[in-house]
């Protein structure tokens, strides 16, 4: 491809909102460009990276027997509906009417459409196992997209779905999939990490992420280098040390005057905050009030607590009015008299004895608290976040948290949506069975960020060879002023066109100084630049540039002639 003609412009300054480097990198590059927020076009350099990835992934599905297809991306709203997730979704589905009044949506996936497609073709057990997928257009309407293609409301994503008679094959389906998608981040050049994780709006029994870590990251992984646990701080249990078990005192008040966060509280008494209690009111897509209480030294799990109460639609915090309504202080805050209110008391929290709570009186705090003495919980269990430093659930060890991004998941969904719908299958036994399913998706566009989180310097992006739109960029000096420079990089552009799409190498013919095309070519980031001067046909041929190490040397003109044609791997 001659650069000349590529529909492309790079850019010197930063766009004004990108802070990762992916972000900027892509859009300096010029392999996409932002129409809205979270929406992005693939420029044709990004959309050849993209096929790239994309590519590997079909290879390793493929690999494990599955089937590519391609499902809608307008679903009816009544499949949705069967399934219950309809109404259990939020505003991040974009839910509309057809022409002709009929509920419609669009996809965030499709175990829906899966579903249906099973019961309308699979009638016997001979028909399974089986795994479709395809690679289709999600779009989720995300409150605060960021940080380029990391997270975007518009997307791509390779969905797969495994079908099983039972949950051995789920089983077997499940590690599969784990096992491709550890090759599939291999190949990619990421570095991912399989973390236990929740299961979310898919539902089911166990899920994995698979993430890379990275400081801008959104999600935080809980880890221990002794043992190698790994999960998100979403579903890691929380083993703090068991508290003293003290003999409960006598409840009384407490002036505490411009004390309304747990650090003022804890200085003005001069005690620790795992002395204290921590209150937290939210209220769920269901409409009940809720309020939290964790012990002071730790913050209170927003997934746990959906879990822990089923919280329809989620959670969001209550307004002051709204806790006032139920005899409770924001600030001052604690159960002790509260009204109309779901009380969920994290289990290590009704541990501990004699905790200075709320007193519901501004100004005003209770010393020696005390669950259930004092006030009777609706719900106690584990709803705490876990801290860097505290043992490891799995060996007693030290862990430590970490921020990243999920680049896939994997999901055992069991029979949720077949019941739902009603896609059975006739057993060897002549009973009628639910179809055993699992999902597992990859985000093509975040992975391509990731990838450039990866491998990339402060002059530009060093893609690793699988994934690189092109194999080589090669860089003409002399213009149309040295023939030879023109005949023998025509020539090298030709030879790599003729042998093949993942061959072809983009050509810098521009008429630009040195400079500029070398600052592109490192921009740009093809994993060998390809230098044809003067100079380097006196020193005997083309001068070779490692992209990500900067290792030069000088090849004869024929060598890299059958590196670009596929005969020898690398032009070195």
């Amino acid at each position: 491809m001659r650069l000349s003609q590529l529909f492309f412009t790079t850019l010197r300054d930063d766009p004004s909102d990108a802070e990762m480097p992916s972000h900027r990198l892509l859009t300096r590059a010029g392999y996409v460009r932002q129409l809205g927020a979270g929406l992005y076009s693939l420029l044709p350099l990004g959309f050849r990276v993209t096929q790239r990835v994309e590519q590997v992934i079909r290879e390793e599905i493929n690999a494990i027997g599955g089937q590519e297809m391609e499902m809608p991306v307008n679903h009816p709203a009544d499949l949705w509906r069967e399934s219950g997730r309809y109404d259990a979704i939020g505003n991040e589905m974009v839910r509309f009417k057809d022409r002709a009044g009929r509920d419609m949506v669009i996809a965030m996936t499709h175990e829906e459409v899966v579903a249906d497609l099973l019961r309308d073709i699979v009638k016997s057990y001979r028909q399974l196992p089986l795994i479709v997928y395809h690679f289709q257009t999600k779009f989720r309407d995300e409150p605060r997209s960021r940080g380029g293609l990391i997270r975007v409301r518009e997307f791509v994503m390779k969905d797969s779905y495994s079908c099983d008679r039972d949950e051995a094959g789920l089983d077997a389906a499940y590690w599969a999939h784990h096992g491709a998608y550890t090759r599939i981040f291999e190949r990619l050049g990421l570095d991912a990490i399989p973390v236990s994780s929740d299961v979310g709006m898919m539902g089911g029994s166990l899920a994995h992420e698979f993430m890379v870590l990275n400081p801008y990251g959104e999600d935080r992984l809980v880890l221990c280098e002794a043992c190698g646990y790994a999960a998100n701080q979403q579903v890691a249990p929380t083993t703090a040390p068991e508290p003293p078990a003290d003999d409960e005192l006598p409840v009384e008040e407490v002036a505490t005057p411009d004390t309304t966060t747990i650090d003022a509280l804890a200085r003005f008494l001069g005690i620790d905050a795992s002395r204290t209690a921590k209150a937290a009111f939210f209220v769920t897509g269901d409409g009940r009030f809720v309020v939290a209480i964790v012990r002071g030294d730790y913050d209170v799990n927003e997934t746990k607590l959906v879990n822990a109460i089923k919280a329809t639609g989620g959670l969001r915090p209550a307004q002051v009015e709204e806790i006032t309504a139920r005899g409770m202080q924001p600030g001052y805050g604690s159960p002790i008299g509260a009204r109309d209110a779901v009380v969920v008391v994290d289990s290590l929290a009704a541990r501990s004895r004699n905790l200075v709570a709320g007193a519901n009186k501004p100004g005003v705090h209770l010393r020696n608290v005390n669950v259930p003495r004092d006030y009777t919980p609706d719900v106690i269990t584990d709803i705490a976040s876990v801290r860097e430093g505290d043992p490891c659930p799995q060996c007693g060890g030290t862990v430590i948290l970490r921020n990243g991004i999920e680049v896939g998941n994997i999901f055992k969904l069991g029979t949720k949506y077949t019941e739902a719908l009603g896609a059975e299958y006739l057993g060897e036994d002549g009973e009628r069975h639910p179809i055993v399913m699992g999902s597992y998706g990859i985000g093509l566009g975040r992975n391509v960020a990731c990838v450039v989180e990866a491998h990339h310097d402060d002059k530009g992006i060093a893609w690793p060879a699988e994934v690189a739109p092109y194999a080589a960029h090669l860089v003409a000096l002399g213009g149309n002023r040295d023939p030879h420079v023109v005949e023998v990089a025509d020539r090298l552009h030709d030879a790599a066109k003729a042998a093949g799409d993942r061959h072809e190498i983009l050509y810098d013919d521009r008429d630009e100084s040195p400079g500029v095309k070398f600052t592109d070519a490192e921009l740009l980031g093809m994993p060998w630049i390809l230098t044809v001067s003067p100079r380097s046909l006196a020193a005997g041929g083309v001068e070779v540039t490692n992209r990500a190490t900067g290792e030069k040397q000088v090849r004869a003109v024929d060598d890299v002639e059958a590196f670009l044609t596929g005969r020898v791997p690398t032009p070195a």
